[in-house]
């Protein structure tokens, strides 16, 4: 390899360019070369359609690579075996809350009394998610998907909605602590949830590592971000040679171990 092209590799990899949302350039050795993008799952009517710089960047890759491909209508998430009554489950302080914050939402106790407790956060958040006015087929990953099939450019996925299932199925406590963090950091995740929805409709952070708030307990958040972006590190570094949009979910890109530090050190 050239000095130039050693040296344009080396700024490749720092991410030399600026875009109206959040995301960066790095080049991995053996010209793979990468568009990082944040996405939010779900999104609001005028986060579409989406930006035409990011469009034409899509255009131009080989292909698109997402955490799962969610253009499918079958969920996953939807059957599984009956667990005992939440009040047998939680203790008393998290079960008043748990109940408190159903009924804000006029959530019946029969729907979600029987689910795995990493369901019920879920389907929490989901609803969180709706009250602010986001909606799944705004979110940005699935616009990119759309695009995609409309430009006949392959999705690849980092783990798919298989493996994102196995993970939920397999935190400690059955999701204990998934739904404690969803009960703790309710308010906080709403506040957090309009910056990232500020961050496609105004503005990206300014700041390359910006403080945000953590609505995660350190064992979850290892393992729902950080054993994840070692993961993805591996995968990326084995794709071919190519051009490539990558959405993830955006505080991927941010806060401790985030995937770029990770790609830009190892």
């Amino acid at each position: 390899m050239g000095l130039f092209s050693r040296l344009h590799t080396l700024f490749s990899r720092f991410g030399s360019h600026s875009y109206p949302w959040p995301a960066l350039d790095i080049t991995l050795p053996g010209q793979r070369h990468l568009h990082l993008v944040g996405s939010i799952h779900m999104g609001t009517p005028d986060m579409a359609p989406l930006p035409t710089r990011l469009v034409r960047k899509l255009r131009e890759a080989d292909a698109l690579v997402v955490e799962a491909d969610i253009s499918g209508s079958d969920s996953p998430f939807s059957s599984h075996g009956e667990e005992p009554p939440l009040e047998t489950r939680l203790n008393q302080k998290t079960l008043e809350h748990a109940l408190k914050l159903l009924r804000e939402l006029n959530i019946p106790l029969e729907n979600v009394d029987n689910l795995p407790l990493w369901q019920i956060a879920l389907l929490l958040q989901a609803h969180q998610a709706q009250k602010l006015g986001l909606r799944p087929d705004y979110g940005i990953d699935y616009q990119l998907i759309q695009a995609a099939s409309q430009f006949q450019r392959p999705v690849r996925e980092l783990e798919g909605t298989g493996n994102q299932l196995t993970l939920l199925q397999t935190l400690p406590d059955a999701g204990l602590g998934l739904l404690q963090d969803t009960l703790i950091h309710w308010h906080t995740n709403a506040r957090l949830l309009q910056t990232m929805i500020s961050w496609w409709l105004k503005s990206p952070p300014a700041a390359p590592d910006p403080s945000l708030p953590s609505t995660f307990s350190n064992e979850l958040y290892d393992v729902l971000m950080v054993q994840r972006n070692r993961q993805w590190y591996d995968f990326l570094h084995k794709l071919p040679p190519g051009r490539y949009v990558v959405a993830v979910g955006a505080l991927h890109l941010y806060g401790e171990s985030n995937l770029p530090s990770l790609l830009r050190q190892r």
